[in-house]
Order: C-alpha cells, then sequence, then structure tokens
C-alpha cells in the first residue's frame, strides 16, 4: 500500500482528483515542436550582476493593463535571480540574433561576456539590435507544475527603430528587422515574403 501525498498543492490535487490519460513528455514536446514562438531574452540584475536567458514562452496577456507573462523551470539556474528580482525587461530577437538566442540558451557561460547589450537607465540589460524590447515589473510568480508563471507588468517599451534607441542596431535593425522564430528545433525568419 502506498501513502497517500498530503503535501500536493492545488494544481498537483486537482490533477490527482482528474485521473485520467495524458500526454507523456516526449508527446507534450512533440506537439509544441510544430508550434512556432517568438524568440526573446529576459534580463535582469542580481547581485550587481546581469543574468538573462532565452525564453520562448513569452505571451502577451492583457493590453489594459498592460501584463505579459513568461514561464521558467523552477530548476532554471536563473529561476533564484527572477524569483527576487522587481523588475526585468524582455528583449524580442531580430532575425539576425540566432546566435544571441543560442548563447542566451547556453549554462555555465558568461551570456554577458560578448557583449551587444546596453543597460537601460533603471539598470535593466537589452540586447542591442533586438526587434523591441519591454521593461517590466514583477507582479507575481505563480507555481506551475515543475515551472513558474511569471507574470509581469509593462512599465517601459522600444524598438529598434526608435530615435535614441540604445546601443548598435546592426544587420536587420531598425524597419527592415524582422522577428526570430524558433519552430521544429530550427530558428526562421518572418517577412513579407512570408505573409499570406
Amino acid at each position: 500500500m502506498t501513502a497517500e501525498r498530503t503535501d500536493l498543492g492545488p494544481l498537483e490535487r486537482l490533477l490527482a482528483e482528474q485521473d485520467e490519460p495524458q500526454l507523456d513528455p516526449h508527446e507534450f514536446k512533440q506537439v509544441f515542436r510544430r508550434h512556432p514562438a517568438g524568440v526573446a531574452v529576459v534580463a535582469l540584475r542580481h547581485g550587481g550582476r546581469p543574468v538573462g536567458f532565452t525564453a520562448t514562452s513569452v505571451i502577451s496577456v492583457s493590453a489594459a493593463p498592460p501584463l505579459l507573462a513568461f514561464s521558467l523551470a523552477s530548476t532554471s539556474s536563473s529561476w533564484a535571480a527572477v524569483s527576487a528580482a522587481p523588475t526585468l525587461a524582455v528583449s524580442f530577437l531580430a532575425d539576425h540574433q540566432d546566435d544571441v538566442s543560442a548563447r542566451f540558451a547556453t549554462s555555465g557561460i558568461d551570456r554577458f561576456a560578448a557583449g551587444g547589450w546596453t543597460s537601460l537607465p533603471t539598470g535593466e540589460p537589452v540586447i542591442d539590435g533586438a526587434v523591441s524590447w519591454v521593461r517590466a515589473r514583477v507582479v507575481q510568480r505563480t507555481p506551475v507544475g515543475d515551472s513558474y508563471l511569471v507574470s509581469l507588468r509593462a512599465l517601459s517599451a522600444g524598438t529598434a527603430s526608435d530615435p535614441g534607441d540604445q546601443g548598435d542596431q546592426g544587420a536587420g535593425a531598425g524597419d527592415a528587422a524582422s522577428p526570430l522564430v524558433y519552430h521544429d528545433r530550427t530558428y526562421h525568419r518572418i517577412g513579407a515574403h512570408t505573409a499570406l
């Protein structure tokens, strides 16, 4: 006889009560490999140092109030910083920044050492040449499964074509920039040629 867990959170209790077949992790990942996602770098300051990571889970939640969110695994090396951060910046990468995405997705390196980023006057790092960025306040960190859904209130934003924008825009910046998209383990470009 197996002892029943009594320390279940509300989501785990609900899932246990439903007791129905579900996708295994491999099947679930297969579904989302077929779903294209925009690529962003989430960055912040923690202990006086920049911290950042690649995210394809950034979503718009509400325009009024201006809310967005992303998910982050509780096992992520960036979770300790995100769990304490009052504010952060989300940079939506341009189609020429696949190398930036790969760098910020790599564990065990100084992701900021190669440059290509600028601190906002408030301290949050933004990626130079990104299509756009949002500075946001963390309003909620909700545990969901083995991850956290981090909800944000947008405070300010900028685009690569903004006058006086930070940093070197590089190839593909400004009006010519299109977003970097991740689909089926491959980076893609979108633009006028892909419009229906």
